[in-house]
């Protein structure tokens, strides 16, 4: 209910002169359900036009509509017109045609309805609910009020807006960071998780390697060395970039709703989704660099120790962006995945460490 309810609101945000709703009772209990159509009914009463599909409407709830567009199988038009006081006219039309039967007093109308107008009903009685409609002077005054409410007024103009959206680039930027921002902050099965994981890596890397960067007496120890960096890339690169991939492809239906809305473009909904990354993976880059810095014993001089926090950020940074990459051109995380999957072990036997520089250049 509460969901609905701040969709409802959410849409509302952008001042829209008409609203669809689809069936935004569903799934919900009586009281729910009618907390939400008084809800939609406040928004109507401040003279916006909502449109919604509603699936078995209560009495109470099928009378807080004003008009209705009822259809047969196969989108042929039953009856469209206003409700009336406690669903009047609606009766009234249904009732006024030779072999239906009467409604029972306190009975729902939209159940009545839809029994009178269902299929095996019009074989008994041998009629066409449609082409009674379209017989009918109700729909002959439909038809001359859409031909008066298209014509526009005398000297009207187009409706023209200088901008797309709303807001500058600028404020699109700032709004989505903040949302990116909150998201972030509430998905600790992302955030946390990811900073325990490293924490757990730096302390199993740095003990497996320990002491190892005093050691340069012979050319192992600096492969060594090597190797306890290349494994820190592969490790942490690749947790990175298929930790992030469920995250986005979630936000990406969100991303499609509000841009629809018109509410912000792709590129500040992109910039948001870089920057907010940026001081997660500098924590992240740096918590790693200085527990195996430290346990593996590098030579202590302020330019190296940066040297090493830079290099580490930059490559989460890019494993990081590759899984949003991998993410926005195929359909789904799933896919995402098993496409990125390739192209590790390509950079994995490409990287200059397992085959090295010289003896793949000599081989080709």
């Amino acid at each position: 209910e509460q969901r609905k309810r701040l969709t409802i609101a959410v849409e509302l945000v952008a001042n829209p002169s008409i609203i669809f709703m689809d069936e935004p009772t569903s799934g919900l209990d009586a009281r729910a359900a009618a907390i939400v159509m008084r809800t939609v009914r406040n928004t109507v009463d401040t003279g916006r036009t909502v449109v919604c599909t509603i699936h078995q409407p209560s009495i109470d709830i099928f009378e807080a509509f004003d008009e209705l567009f009822l259809m047969k199988r196969g989108g042929q038009e039953v009856y469209v017109g206003p409700l009336g006081r406690h669903s009047s006219q609606l009766i009234k039309y249904f009732e006024s045609i030779e072999g239906v039967s009467k409604i029972k007093d306190g009975y729902n109308p939209a159940t009545w309805m839809l029994e009178v107008t269902s299929s095996a009903q019009e074989l008994t009685l041998g009629v066409d609910f449609h082409d009674i409609y379209k017989n009918s002077d109700l729909y002959r005054r439909n038809k001359q009020l859409i031909q008066e409410l298209g014509k526009p007024a005398y000297g009207s103009k187009d409706l023209h807006f200088s901008n797309q959206y709303s807001q500058s680039f600028w404020v699109q930027c700032m709004a989505c960071l903040w949302k990116q921002h909150w998201s972030y902050w509430r998905n600790p099965p992302y955030t946390a998780v990811r900073f325990f994981f490293t924490t757990f890596i730096a302390l199993m890397f740095g003990t497996m390697f320990w002491d190892l960067g005093r050691k340069y007496s012979s050319r192992q120890d600096l492969f060594n060395a090597l190797g306890s960096m290349y494994t820190a890339v592969l490790f942490l690169g690749v947790q990175n970039s298929s930790s992030v991939q469920p995250v986005v492809a979630v936000e990406r239906s969100v991303f499609y709703r509000e841009r629809a809305a018109g509410m912000y473009s792709a590129l500040p909904y992109a910039f948001a989704q870089v920057i907010i990354e940026l001081p997660y993976i500098f924590v992240q880059a740096t918590t790693y660099g200085v527990i195996v810095y430290a346990m593996i014993g590098f030579e202590w001089t302020l330019v190296k120790f940066f040297w090493y926090i830079f290099f580490m950020y930059f490559t989460l940074c890019y494993f990081t962006f590759y899984g949003m990459m991998a993410v926005a051109v195929t359909p789904n995380h799933h896919v995402a995945s098993i496409v990125a999957s390739a192209f590790y072990a390509i950079w994995n036997l490409f990287s200059g460490f397992i085959v090295p520089r010289p003896v793949s250049v000599t081989n080709l």
